[in-house]
């Protein structure tokens, strides 16, 4: 009886075994490869850290020109600081929806047509809710020469997180250089945009020099959990395998067949 049910009861054991040894090298290789991702997103971090803090310190240079927009990329431009002087063109802002230090509120992003000739848009700074600029005309001729410094940054497209920008609705909820230009009309657009500084206003408003700078840089701390979770599963493995070492051990003398016990 005992030698006809040995068989499938083994195989059971046998694939139950192998079941979780799958399982174990699954989840090794899933929590190592997380862990060393962590510390590729670190090496990234650091380093973006690194030329932000190098570009938001540097002499602020001219913008970016016609013949450099198609090369203009995140990694190399960034968070560049930047001079230009220009007059904005009235009538021809755009309030996208923010969330800052200040509370909610809207980013004021003008257009200003630099000396140059292009145009750019700045982001002004933060208004509160309900804030609206005093009227004037929307002739950029007539509007006074202003000097602006700040941080060049990427276009933001396609809105927030499951919030799309409409155009049609003037309801903006990122910073989209090219849809904000075709919807004011503007032409000779440069890519990008400026975040202006903390130069003081005395209306008070916008409230420029708001640009996040500090990165949370928590992948070290992840790299260590992952890397800690796959230590858990090969410890748990070793147990296991020393276990069932010693049941196979402890299981042996009862294996053999009473043949074995013949004597002749």
């Amino acid at each position: 009886m005992l030698s006809a049910i040995q068989p499938p009861r083994g195989r059971a054991l046998r694939l139950r075994r192998g079941v979780a040894v799958a399982i174990g090298l699954f989840l090794f290789g899933g929590f190592i490869g997380l862990g060393v991702w962590q510390l590729q997103r670190l090496t990234w971090k650091l380093d973006l850290i690194a030329h932000v803090e190098q570009r938001v310190h540097a002499v602020p240079i001219d913008p970016p020109g016609p013949a450099l927009w198609p090369s203009i990329t995140s990694a190399a431009d960034e968070y560049r600081h930047i001079q230009l002087s220009g007059r904005f063109m009235k009538g021809k802002d755009s309030f996208v929806q923010a969330v800052t230090v200040k509370g909610p509120g809207f980013w004021l992003l003008t257009p200003l047509r630099s000396d140059a000739g292009f145009v750019v848009l700045v982001n002004r700074g933060f208004v509160p809710q309900g804030w609206r600029p005093s009227p004037q005309g929307a002739d950029a001729r007539t509007s006074p020469r202003v000097r602006i410094t700040g941080l060049l940054r990427m276009s933001e497209p396609n809105g927030a997180f499951l919030r799309a920008n409409r155009p049609l609705d003037d309801r903006w909820y990122s910073r989209d250089v090219a849809e904000i230009a075709r919807a004011r009309g503007l032409v000779a657009t440069a890519p990008y945009f400026i975040d202006a500084d903390a130069t003081p206003l005395v209306e008070g408003w916008p409230l420029g020099g708001l640009t996040v700078i500090h990165f949370r840089n928590s992948h070290l701390i992840y790299a260590f959990t992952w890397f800690s979770l796959a230590a858990m599963v090969a410890l748990w493995g070793v147990r296991a395998l020393v276990e069932d070492q010693s049941e196979r051990r402890s299981a042996a003398p009862f294996s053999r067949s009473p043949a074995d016990d013949v004597r002749v």
